[in-house]
């Protein structure tokens, strides 16, 4: 069971947006074919949605033969009765094309719709599967835009791009097949403008993939840069770095409008292309319409119909060329979304003794596990390495405090032992076996920890689905937290989280406890996790603490040095180096690091801050 956020470390390793190592983005090649696996379990629909359009377009097309039917009966000057047939199949025609339609786009849509979920799906089963280094090398700024953005850009397209992208495809290859069946020469003349509509789009397309693409990007470098500097507003404000953070959103806000302003123009240009295809075409139609009845080939309500049908087509053409437009833009954040699909799982772990460790599966571990870092070197930016050469062993059951600075590479150490990272060099092992950050070895709770929006015991569970009510109340009462949590109105089914009741910061914090109880694993690490109590707290959650170390072999990354006076054993680092190591009282003695550490924390310390 593992709660984790960012810890100081992290946040202060792998440097600005301009390094980082982007997400992956699909070839186009490889969006198709991804676009054809979701769609291959789905055949039926396709079949069943898209041959609905195609009665519903050729029902549609009646309606321009029927109307040159009328124009012939006017101008041929027959009876007013020979109106009534026209009249009642004109209105037939809109029942059922009407009908046919709403059905062939409710198929379609649905044919969108599912597909889409199963591409959220696996996209979010791949990143939650992916090595938290990996995302970090990333930027949370990264995952973030196409977690919101580019899904968002692709779902509006699912729900009106791809049925009007149908149904406009259709209806002009139905209406051209339709000219056909009038006159050949009807047929060639609207073709003159297709070289213009086939330039325009082509130009299109060869300019906007590559300015969605950037366009994306950028966006994610400006969520990124916002997100770093609003995150680290105390440290910005703190080094009096406000100009260069602001200066960096602005340079990063104005490449994203610069695109933006970029894409705005090429659409109005596209635009303006469209209207000389309109005008060439339908000139050619009108021309040959005349010229056909001058010589008597075609009569006026056929070149009627004939130019209605043109006509017709600029809504569908139109259509299908502006919606480009959302297709660009949708193409470039389904490529990015696909790039997550396929970024490879985290390969298993193959040890110089032939064992593997893989990313799924309980890890072969019995009895009492010890921790052994070997020669453990680390870096988040190649060159600034945040660990040298560490080299550290806890016993079986033994409880050791980490302390040191801000910067020493606590956070970043116990991220090792957790397994969310792996050391660039050097070796660490629990119990034999390489942790894999699954959270079954190695329990991880944080600073700061995510409260998951359901009822109360819902939330418990995440860590162990089977467990009972009692259970619930058993690992509850072990942390201190009982008492509140039958008091909130629906007691363990309370709604909590985003939406639901707030717990506060302590209670937040004995609810991950109480979630690493009910995991049970036989190593836990505790970076900082009482931290965020006031003096009011400290106390009880230092107490829910030592519950779920109780029998464990542990890890803690000690914020108040209370802790570590409390610890088997206490080891500083420095620098990326183990300064000091021994008993409290012997590093008390021994007149070091440690020493002046506790000498500072005891001399700023309240008369009523907790032991």
């Amino acid at each position: 069971m593992t709660d984790v956020t960012a810890g100081p470390d992290a946040i202060a390793q792998p440097g600005t947006t301009a390094e980082r190592d982007l997400l992956p983005t699909a070839t186009p090649a490889r969006t198709r074919a991804a676009v054809r696996e979701l769609l291959r379990p789905d055949r039926k629909l396709a079949v069943a949605g898209f041959g609905t359009m195609v009665i519903a377009t050729a029902v549609g097309l009646l309606t321009q033969p029927l109307l040159g039917h009328i124009v012939d009966v006017v101008t041929e000057h027959r009876s007013p009765d020979a109106l009534t047939w026209p009249a009642v199949a004109l209105a037939g025609v809109a029942v059922v094309q009407g009908i046919s339609t709403a059905l062939g786009m409710s198929l379609v849509s649905r044919l969108g719709e599912t597909a889409l979920a199963r591409l959220r799906e696996l996209f979010v089963e791949r990143a939650l599967s992916l090595p938290l280094e990996r995302l970090e090398r990333a930027g949370s700024g990264d995952l973030n835009a196409r977690v919101t953005r580019d899904v968002s850009r692709v779902a509006d397209a699912v729900r009106t791009a791809l049925p009007e992208l149908a149904r406009s495809g259709l209806s002009i290859v139905l209406t051209l097949a339709a000219l056909a069946v009038l006159d050949w020469r009807f047929l060639l003349a609207a073709l003159l403008a297709v070289p213009v509509q086939a330039h325009t789009a082509r130009w299109y397309v060869r300019n906007a993939v590559p300015l969605y693409a950037k366009e994306r990007i950028a966006t994610g470098a400006q969520q990124q840069q916002l997100l770093d500097t609003i995150g680290g507003a105390r440290t910005v404000r703190a080094y009096r770095r406000q100009d260069d953070h602001t200066r960096r959103v602005t340079e990063r806000s104005r490449a994203a409008v610069e695109l933006t302003m970029r894409g705005v123009r090429l659409v109005l240009r596209f635009y303006s292309r469209l209207h000389i295809a309109e005008y060439v075409g339908l000139a050619a139609v009108l021309v040959t319409g005349f010229l056909l009845v001058r010589s008597g080939a075609a009569s006026v309500g056929t070149a009627t119909a004939a130019a209605l049908y043109f006509h017709s087509l600029f809504g569908p053409v139109n259509t299908a060329l502006v919606l480009l437009d959302d297709a660009q833009s949708a193409t470039a954040g389904l490529a990015r979304l696909v790039g997550v699909v396929d970024e490879p799982a985290p390969a298993a772990a193959e040890h110089t003794d032939g064992r593997t460790t893989a990313g799924t599966g309980d890890p072969a571990v019995t009895g009492d596990p010890a921790v052994t870092l070997t020669g453990v070197s680390h870096a988040y930016v190649p060159g600034r390495p945040v660990l040298h050469g560490v080299d550290l062993e806890v016993r079986p059951k033994e409880r050791v405090a980490l302390v040191g600075t801000t910067g020493a590479g606590k956070t970043t150490l116990a991220r090792l032992v957790a397994g969310l990272h792996r050391p660039e060099a050097g070796r660490v092992d629990v119990g034999g076996t390489e942790p894999d950050g699954s959270g079954r070895l190695v329990g991880l709770v944080t600073q700061e920890v995510h409260v998951f929006a359901g009822p109360l015991a819902d939330d418990l569970r995440l860590a162990r689905p089977d467990a009972g009510d009692e259970e619930l109340r058993d690992a509850l009462a072990a942390v201190g937290a009982l008492a509140w949590a039958e008091a909130l109105p629906e007691a363990l089914d309370t709604v909590v989280g985003d939406g639901g009741h707030r717990l506060t910061a302590d209670q937040a914090q004995q609810l991950a406890l109480a979630r690493l109880l009910l995991a049970d694993p036989p190593v836990v690490v505790l970076d900082e996790a009482t931290a965020e109590a006031g003096s009011s707290g400290a106390r009880l959650l230092d107490e829910a603490a030592e519950q779920a170390l109780q029998g464990r072999t542990a890890l803690v990354v000690a914020h108040r040095l209370s802790q570590a006076a409390a610890a088997d054993r206490v080891v500083v680092l420095s620098e990326g180096r183990v300064a000091e190591e021994g008993t409290h009282d012997e590093l008390l003695a021994a007149r070091g690091r440690y020493a002046a550490l506790w000498q500072a924390w005891s001399d700023h310390r309240s008369p009523a801050a907790p032991h």
